[in-house]
């Protein structure tokens, strides 16, 4: 008994072996084809598995084991459990921007790190402390509260702190959200809001980072300057009006070559930054520890710090030793500086100022103490404009003088309007730096666990730090914080003037680093050359970018001007991590799984509001300016940037409100006003499945302008299964073609066993519940490549010229509205709007052109409107001929029953049969066959068969040139032929054509028929567009 077999062939797979001299058989059961290299792809070595078996003949290559031979199949894609958490075990935090989970930096891959250790207290608590408490506690606190009051000073305070806080507690959720890779801010909202948002927050916290290192600077300038080495000044004022003036240009000059020096130790080594960044901590710790010591001495002893104040007006403490208007020596009385500041001479009977001369000068003491009531005293606020005097109401004051000349007095005035916003401004970046140690999560042991711990309590701690300061500092007095320390100013000024120097290094060392984690993204392209540096990977392009926007905070040379610059940033970044937050909590995304427990959405707005609220309570202009740079930076992005998959929370956003509102569109259909043509278009593609006529593309995106749906689909035939790649290859394309063209929509590729059906599919399931296609848009197949190259791309402008729209048959107003909405394109916006209606011989033609444009007025359309009229003329010998000619071709596809190559094949031979007379062809059908009797062979018996057919093909096509046409087809015939010439006549200079589409057969039997008639209605013409309408109303004369 036979036996069937089945012979398969092997392909023998080889592999080099290690050493190059040998090859080895893999066997088919191979599972696990990414371990058989020395590495993995990650450069993880490679872990020998318990699952693998080692011998000497298979060097570990080949799974023999049997205990999960059920799983043996999917081990080519999906890895064993145990060298996923081998690969887990030897992850790495690595530096923003290098490392992401579409890219991967193939240097630092392969290198390994030392495991971080820092804890929460030098990792997270200590950099928060220095980096919130600065320049604005030690220099404005005491101006602050001296203005504000302290009643307002705890609200200014209190308001600052709790935004902070809230920020920190959101920032807490999405830090312990997964691993956070160094840089911390950026990362988190980028990775939270996509990356417009991250690229527009994440440089927006890059200038408020360099406007803080302004900051820094000017606040070393300004201590250097004013109470360490006040004669080191370059600029000398030889006025008092021209003080300001001289102090900023010393501000200028020192702060630019300040810069320069920190930008020189930045370059050289960041190392040396960090090693200084404990010094700097410590004095500032010292010297808020000397601050309250001094406060607490002076509930025992206050200090002398004797005010001179002439009547109850404050003098400046310079030009003068002593708080006399004269004084006694040897017996002679004689005057002292102070009244030559206010007389014309040192003579007693000189002339003095008058305000001068009715009162007298008292001391009294700026610092009286805890208990001398001065708190009491302080409750209230008392702003004022520009070079107002300060003054004391409890003294007495006589007598009146020229306020115009009393500011150029040695008085002290008001050197800034103030008012409760302008200190808001000035005063947040104080609280400030609450980033910085998430901005070190790459160097903690536990980022998850430190990051809130020592994030919310350095804010904690600083909150009632500056809660406290504004009671110490109740003073009245712009005076020196200084003179509170304990057991010398000079403690205070010494350790502010190197948390300062220390602020402004950290500054321009993180500022640097955040410019090249977004370069390095690729999400900005012009920022990419920043994203470049020195071989260990300093940012040396972003540094000399950084030290360039803060020399533009320093030539502002004001640091009450500067710090609400920097506000503005910073609160923007604040905003946006609040956001992020509450977004992901609403959406509960699967991802989102924080290990920090204590948040909640309405917090996340609280906080967000609150940030909004301090930027326009700071200043209403930096945050409208703010906002609109962060606006074109997301724009910009949107635009020309790179479109990175971040699994983002907008994203998740757009989905639920895309559900929502499909959802909704689901309840009614879309009212006339609101209708519009929601496009399928039938594309053609070639052998190689690209476009064959983009222009189709081209003039959807002319007809849509962007707007509403598009669905650009294409039917394959044959089995998904054997057409899979070249589904996607075609939807690849397709994509591409919209890309070039700019048409938005959607792409849907179909493959069916047969076209008619694939097309059938298409329209039948294309879209989605409420956003599903209206109109069908496809290109005219007999013209398709002489007609299609006529119309104009989408960079064409096409002059002055017509569209006219021939409305013969109203079936709902769509003639109308397509030109409408393709002149609001600018291809075709010079274009005019021409109406052709066709009147019978009953109509009245007059009356019918004033309707029109009537109608065409409510409809609030710009046309000329004209009026074809179109009588029955007997029809002519070429129409029948015509008509006949068309009905002898149907017939004799009809007659054939052969493939498809043979029916074309002998439609060829027929019509060159054709060109032969009637009357050979009946001669050859009266002569009849000839009889043959003979013995049959095989080849004698297939001559005498197609004989015979050529027999009846002869009487076949005898009667088809017998036939007459049918009355229906004539008249049809007619209709399109006169329609043509009249359409012709008037619109053959037209840059399109709008015609009514005859209604197509309702039966596959008149197919030829159907397609004759519209040849021969379009005949001549080069830019037609034929639409036919479901009879719905798609316009309206109602608003």
């Amino acid at each position: 008994m036979p036996t069937n077999f089945t012979v398969v062939p092997v392909k023998d797979n080889t592999r080099e072996a290690k050493d190059g001299n040998e090859d080895e058989d893999v066997d088919d059961n191979n599972m696990l084809k990414e371990e058989e290299e020395d590495t993995t792809g990650d450069g993880v070595p490679k872990e020998n598995s318990p699952f693998i078996n080692n011998t000497e003949n298979d060097k570990g290559s080949s799974y023999d084991g049997t205990n999960m031979a059920l799983f043996e199949e999917e081990m080519d894609s999906n890895p064993m459990v145990s060298s996923l958490l081998n690969k887990l075990a030897n992850y790495t935090n690595l530096t923003q921007g290098a490392h992401e989970h579409e890219e991967a930096d193939d240097d630092e891959g392969s290198k390994k790190k030392a495991s971080p250790q820092m804890g929460t207290f030098m990792g997270v608590y200590l950099p928060c402390l220095q980096n919130i408490l600065g320049v604005i506690l030690f220099l404005r606190l005491t101006w602050i509260v001296g203005t504000a009051g302290i009643l307002e000073s705890l609200v200014i305070v209190g308001l600052c702190c709790s935004c902070t806080m809230l920020t920190a507690i959101s920032m807490s959720a999405i830090a312990t959200n997964g691993v956070v890779p160094a840089g911390g801010s950026y990362y988190m909202i980028s990775r939270s809001l996509g990356p417009e948002f991250g690229g527009a927050v994440g440089l927006c916290f890059y200038l408020g980072t360099t406007f803080a290192g302004s900051m820094y600077i000017l606040g070393t300038i300004e201590i250097l300057l004013t109470y360490i080495v006040p004669k080191a000044a370059i600029f000398v004022a030889t006025r008092k009006e021209d003080e300001v003036d001289a102090l900023l240009n010393n501000m200028r000059v020192y702060g630019s070559c300040c810069l320069a020096m920190m930008a020189v130790v930045v370059f050289v080594g960041v190392k040396y930054v960090n090693k200084l960044a404990l010094v700097f901590l410590a004095c500032v710790i010292l010297s808020i520890l000397a601050i309250y010591a001094g406060v607490i001495k002076t509930i025992f002893e206050p200090p002398d710090f004797p005010v001179c104040m002439l009547g109850n007006r404050t003098l400046q403490n310079h030009n003068f030793d002593k708080c006399l208007k004269t004084e006694v020596i040897d017996n002679i009385t004689v005057t002292t500086k102070l009244w030559t500041l206010f007389c014309e001479g040192p003579e007693l009977n000189a002339t003095c100022n008058e305000y001068f001369t009715n009162n007298n000068v008292t001391v009294v003491q700026g610092i009286p103490g805890l208990t001398s009531g001065v708190i009491s005293d302080n409750m209230w606020s008392e702003y004022g404009p520009l070079d107002m005097l300060v003054e004391n109401k409890k003294l007495p004051s006589f007598g009146g003088s020229d306020p115009a000349k009393d500011i150029y007095m040695p008085y002290v005035v008001n050197d800034i309007m103030t008012f409760f916003t302008l200190l808001v401004g000035i005063y947040f970046p104080s609280v400030t730096g609450i980033m910085a140690g998430s901005n070190r999560s790459g160097d903690l042991r536990d980022a998850q666990k430190s990051i809130p711990i020592g994030t919310i309590l350095a804010i904690a701690t600083t909150s009632v730090i500056c809660i406290l300061s504004v009671h110490f500092v109740a003073l009245k007095w712009n005076l020196v914080i200084g003179t509170l320390s304990w057991p010398s100013p000079w403690v205070i000024v010494i350790g502010s003037f190197f948390s300062c120097c220390g602020a402004g290094l950290q500054s321009l060392t993180g500022a640097p680093r955040l410019l090249q984690a977004i370069a390095r993204d690729g999400i900005v392209p012009f920022l990419q050359v920043f994203g470049h540096g020195k071989a260990n990977g300093e940012p040396t392009w972003a540094l000399l970018l950084t030290a360039g926007i803060c020399e533009i905070g320093i030539l502002i040379a004001s640091l009450d001007s500067v710090a609400p610059i920097l506000s503005m940033f910073f609160l923007m970044c604040y905003l946006f991590v609040n956001l992020a937050c509450a977004v992901q909590t609403l959406l509960r995304t699967p991802n989102w799984r924080p290990r920090f427990k204590y948040y909640h959405w309405a917090l996340s707005f609280l906080g967000m509001s609150l940030c909004l609220a301090l930027m326009f309570i700071s200043s209403w202009y930096y945050a409208i300016v703010a906002m609109v740079i962060a606006g074109c930076i997301y724009k910009y992005i949107e635009y020309r940037g790179a479109e990175k998959e971040w699994g983002d929370g907008i994203r998740g956003l757009s989905l639920n409100a895309a559900r929502y509102a499909l959802i909704r569109l689901e309840d009614a259909p879309p009212h006339t006003k609101n209708w519009r043509p929601q496009l399928l278009v039938l594309l053609n593609l070639d052998s190689d499945q690209g476009v064959k006529h983009p222009r189709l593309l081209s003039f959807c995106t002319q007809l849509k302008a962007g707007k509403g749906l598009t669905i650009v689909g294409n039917v394959i035939e044959g089995t998904y299964l054997t057409k899979e790649t070249e589904a996607k290859k075609a939807e690849q394309n397709i994509k591409a073609s919209m890309s070039a063209e700019r048409t938005k929509g959607f792409c849907h590729v179909v493959v069916s066993s047969n076209l008619r059906d694939g097309v059938s599919h298409l329209i039948q399931s294309a879209g989605l519940g409420g956003m599903k296609h209206n109109t069908v848009l496809m290109s005219y197949k007999s013209f398709y490549n002489t007609l299609l190259h006529y119309f104009p791309t989408n960079q064409d402008r096409l002059g002055e010229g017509t569209i006219d729209v021939w409305w013969v048959v109203h079936d709902g107003g769509m003639l109308m509205l397509l030109p409408f909405l393709l002149r609001q394109h600018k291809v075709w916006r010079k274009c005019k709007m021409r109406i052709f209606t066709v009147a019978q011989l009953d109509d009245n033609s007059i009356q019918m052109k004033k309707d029109l444009q009537m109608f065409l007025y409510h409809l609030r359309l710009n046309a000329e409107v004209e009026v074809v009229e179109m009588h029955d003329n007997d029809i002519s010998a070429f129409t029948y001929e015509k008509t006949l000619v068309m009905e002898q071709r149907s017939q004799m596809l009809k007659q054939m029953h052969l493939s498809r190559t043979e029916r074309e094949r002998e439609a060829q031979l027929i019509h060159d049969r054709n060109t032969a007379s009637h009357a050979t062809l009946n001669d050859k059908a009266d002569t009849g066959p000839e009889r043959v009797h003979m013995t049959w062979t095989k080849d004698k018996l297939f001559t005498e068969r197609n004989r015979n057919r050529e027999c009846n093909a002869n009487m076949a096509v005898r009667d088809l040139f017998n036939m007459k046409p049918n009355q229906s087809n004539v008249r049809r015939m007619h209709t399109a032929i006169k329609l043509n010439e009249v359409v012709v006549n008037k619109s053959q200079g037209a840059h399109l054509v709008l015609l009514n589409m005859p209604g197509p057969p309702k039966n596959r039997g008149g197919d030829e028929n159907y397609m004759e008639f519209l040849e021969v209605l379009l005949e001549g013409l080069n830019r037609v567009l034929l639409v036919r309408g479901g009879g719905r109303e798609v316009i309206t004369i109602y608003s």
